[in-house]
């Protein structure tokens, strides 16, 4: 028979309707509608941020310096360059206001800012009128939560440095805060002329200068750059400008966008369980019209063609209706997302993620439906008649085998192409599919040991427990779609809740316990001796530790500009990176490659690098690493690599370089000072009056920062785990409704039998929630392992296994199948044996 043949049959048959395909709509619909709603508003998201990149960068381009101000011939090459330039200098400090004090981020500006956009204050007034201060002092804006802290009311002074402010206004937006310097501390916003005599901004000292610039209209962007960075060639200097504006917030974007659309992947997994289910139901109901097509003497490929055609077509209409649902939502969900982003999302219709939730789709489908398909052509037309279709247990021929292996790997790479991470992908399929292994292994171990369980003497008399039993142990009770659907959407809850317990408990439990209580940043050279001599001879420290510090660009590696390596988006190669040095190996200090440099070494610069971003970054003993240090290029070899531990919130630099000629540059000293707690306060108000230019951060209010941000992010992850959840759900009811009919001829023998309703009831209970619980028990186990592999080597950091959330998970499970389990159980219940039995006879 020909394919137009088969294709006229597959449309004759159907004219029944989709009856019991409701299921596989519901899986692809939601799968398909998951993948393409994290697309489409991701998308959304990142046309916000193109649209408005020149107001969140303050201008249409920007310039950045690292421990100066431009000097006059490069300021008055900006000013050729631009229809107008502003400058801004950005650096920690502490405010300190009578006994009070705080880290704050400060923000020194120019009469021209901002370029684009305005200062909202409260109460409102003009910039110029903030900074002209009252009562002869210079004035200032703050952040209304630096004011809180501090105890300050307008009008009231503070003190950054040696040079006193009154608080004129607080803060209520910045235009450019999205593309500001990451700080540790709420803003404060001054007149750079007033931080002149502040003793804040002295050789070596933390900061960073940045020249916003509004440039000529028609200007290409990509030939002011290349013009701009070969006039400040080998300065150190960074270029940014509208079309990337918010660089650390595009990253974040398209990151936890690529991993929830992996996520999304694993909800696509379990609904394909529930595709496999329904195209089995529905060839199993077909047997018959299996059987007249074999006798009539149809090929078995055109028997396949039929059905393939049909379940196509089908597939079609759930990744159709996923699309739509997916290019929806962004619209739902705007209004929410507004007034968490710095720029409304451009909500609009966008082919892109609806085309990748739908190749998703299709992919997903294919693999979960080849495999019911093949194997019908393994049976009999006999056999077929007498209704064993569907308890064919040989495998499919090779040749399908094969097309499953080609579609998994096209899935695979279809997943790593569009990911952010392909490595991320590569690690999240690969746990999808081991978990998937794992459920199947344990469905069967389940049906195996249940079958061998009710026939205990032990369970004698316990005819509802030993009757659920013998039920799991029944192939056509749908013990393994259960465990497979419900088993993998609590896997994905899982390894989130363990992975965003572990976390928090690392950054608010643990590394307080190991972490020091400050780090004091910006100690200049002449006050190193008596800062550590006063933290030293306090009865409450015990600990302190000093090293030098500048900060640095990486240009190049082996003479390779650092922007062309392959691992260019490495974080050890974006933005500057902190450097010390040292004459010797610190005892704790672990070597991996390499050995250290004599004491008295005077050569050729060489480096020691961290060994873990040495390794991601492919350098070996001997690689070369070009860093741009105050405007001057130092090229390195790599005479070692050792152990840097961040986990332990103490001091880790991944380059240490030899004294010279390190030790002439202008720098200052870091510390870490460990306290006991109840002594912080008093030692940052003695350091802080000694020394007003030291800037003090708190490792207890910094860890908070970081515990808030992956609050955030566990979070969105948690609302695409329970997708995925949703979708299996979909699956436990799409069992429970397949198996009403054998459970009501089930009922009617049990009572014949003499079973009273309540034990039927028991039964059907037992059963549910033993599944439920074997699911979640495997769930719990798959994403203990998935959390320990992301904690080990993606967090490098120890896990630890939380029993919290895996209590909540085994509840999970078990409420779940004991609702799709009772939901169908009525009618069972309610059923006339004689009726039932009369009709079958």
């Amino acid at each position: 028979m020909s394919l137009r043949v088969a294709a006229r049959i597959a449309r004759r048959e159907m004219r029944g309707g989709l009856r019991g395909f409701w299921v596989f709509l519901a899986c692809l619909t939601l799968g398909v509608g998951a993948i393409a709603a994290v697309g489409s508003v991701r998308a959304a998201i990142n046309a916000g941020l193109a649209e408005e990149g020149a107001a969140l960068l303050g201008g249409d381009a920007e310039l950045r310096l690292t421990y100066r101000f431009a000097e006059p011939q490069e300021r008055a090459f900006l000013d050729d360059l631009a229809l107008e330039v502003s400058e801004i200098v950005d650096f920690r400090s502490m405010a300190v206001a009578g006994e009070e004090r705080s880290v704050t981020q400060v923000k020194g500006v120019d009469d021209a800012y901002p370029l684009l956009g305005e200062v909202t204050l409260d109460p409102p007034m003009p910039l110029d009128h903030v900074f002209a201060g009252a009562d002869g002092r210079p004035g200032g804006a703050m952040d209304r939560i630096l004011a809180d802290r501090l105890g300050l009311a307008l009008g009231d002074t503070f003190r950054l440095g040696v040079q006193e402010f009154t608080l004129m206004a607080t803060v209520v937006r910045e235009p450019d805060a999205v593309g500001a310097t990451f700080g540790f501390g709420p803003r404060t916003l001054v007149a750079t002329e007033a931080l002149a005599n502040a003793e804040l901004l002295g050789p070596g000292t933390l900061y960073t200068s940045q020249y916003r610039m509004l440039l000529p209209p028609g200007l290409d962007l990509d030939s002011a750059r290349a013009t701009t960075m070969q006039a400040f060639e080998g300065s150190g200097a960074r270029w940014r400008d509208s079309r990337r504006a918010a660089p650390g917030v595009d990253r974040f974007v398209e990151r936890i966008g690529s991993f929830l659309v992996l996520v999304g992947l694993a909800g696509l997994a379990v609904g394909g369980v529930g595709v496999s289910a329904a195209v089995r139901s529905y060839l199993d109901r077909k047997t018959a019209t299996i059987a007249t097509l074999k006798t009539l003497g149809a090929e078995t490929r055109t028997i396949l063609a039929v059905y393939f055609l049909q379940i196509g077509a089908l597939t079609a209409l759930g990744i159709a209706l996923g699309m739509v649902l997916g290019a929806l939502v962004p619209f739902a969900v705007a209004p929410l997302l507004a007034d968490q982003l710095p720029v409304p999302p451009q909500v609009v219709f966008r082919p892109a993620p609806l085309l990748e939730a739908a190749l998703y789709g299709a992919l997903t489908a294919l693999v979960f439906t080849l495999w019911p398909l093949a194997r019908t052509e393994n049976v009999r037309a006999a056999a077929i008649f007498r209704g064993i279709g569907s308890e064919a247990t040989v495998w499919p021929r090779w040749p399908y085998l094969a097309a499953i292996a080609a579609v998994l790997a096209l899935l695979t790479a279809a997943a790593a192409w569009f990911a952010e991470v392909p490595l991320l992908a590569f690690a999240t399929l690969g746990g999808i599919v081991a978990a998937l292994l794992a459920l199947v292994v344990v469905a069967l171990l389940v049906q195996a040991l249940a079958r061998r369980a009710a026939r205990a003497r032990a369970l004698r008399g316990r005819t509802a427990l030993r009757m659920a039993l013998g039920a799991i142990a029944n192939p056509r009770e749908g013990a393994t779609a259960v465990i497979l659907s419900l088993g993998l959407g609590l896997t994905v809850l899982a390894a989130v809740g363990q992975i965003d317990t572990n976390l928090r408990n690392a950054i608010s439990a643990d590394l307080p316990d190991r972490a020091p209580s400050y780090f004091f940043l910006d100690i200049q050279n002449d006050q190193l001796a008596g800062f550590s001599e006063r933290l030293n001879t306090n009865p409450d420290v015990s600990r302190v530790d000093t090293a030098p510090m500048l900060r640095g660009v990486i240009t190049a590696i082996n003479d390779i500009p650092a922007r062309e390596h392959p691992r260019s988006d490495h974080w050890v190669l974006r933005g500057d990176r902190g450097i010390t040095y040292a004459a010797t190996q610190d005892a704790g200090v672990t070597l991996t490659d390499g050995t250290w440099w004599e004491a008295d070494y005077i050569g050729p610069p060489l480096v020691s690098f961290g060994a873990s971003e040495g390794a991601e970054l492919g350098l070996r003993i001997g690689d070369t690493v070009t860093v741009n240090i105050l405007g001057r290029d130092i090229t390195a070899e790599i005479a070692n690599f050792r152990e840097v531990d961040f986990s332990t919130g103490g001091m880790g630099f991944v380059m240490t370089m030899t004294p010279e000629p390190m030790r002439s540059a202008p720098h200052t000293h870091i510390a870490t000072v460990y306290a006991a707690e109840g002594a912080e306060g008093a030692i940052l108000r003695e350091l802080s009056n000694a020394y007003p230019n030291i800037t003090a951060i708190r490792v207890r209010e910094a860890a908070d920062r970081v515990s808030e941000a992956l609050g955030q992010i566990a979070t969105a992850t948690s609302y695409a785990a329970l997708a995925t959840l949703l979708t299996g759900f979909v699956v436990l009811i799409g069992a429970a409704a397949a198996g009403v009919g054998a459970r009501i001829h089930e009922a009617a023998i049990l009572k014949t039998l003499g079973a009273t309703r309540r034990t039927i009831l028991t039964s059907f209970a037992l059963r549910a929630g033993l599944m439920g619980m074997a699911a979640a028990l495997v769930a719990i186990g798959a994403g203990a392992a998935g959390a320990w592999a992301i904690m080990h080597f993606v967090m490098n950091t120890a896990y630890r296994f939380e029993p919290i959330s895996a209590t909540i998970i085994i509840l999970g499970g078990v409420a779940a199948t004991l609702i799709a389990g009772l939901a169908f159980a009525a009618r069972p219940i309610s059923a006339r044996p004689a009726r039932i039995l009369r009709a079958e006879g």
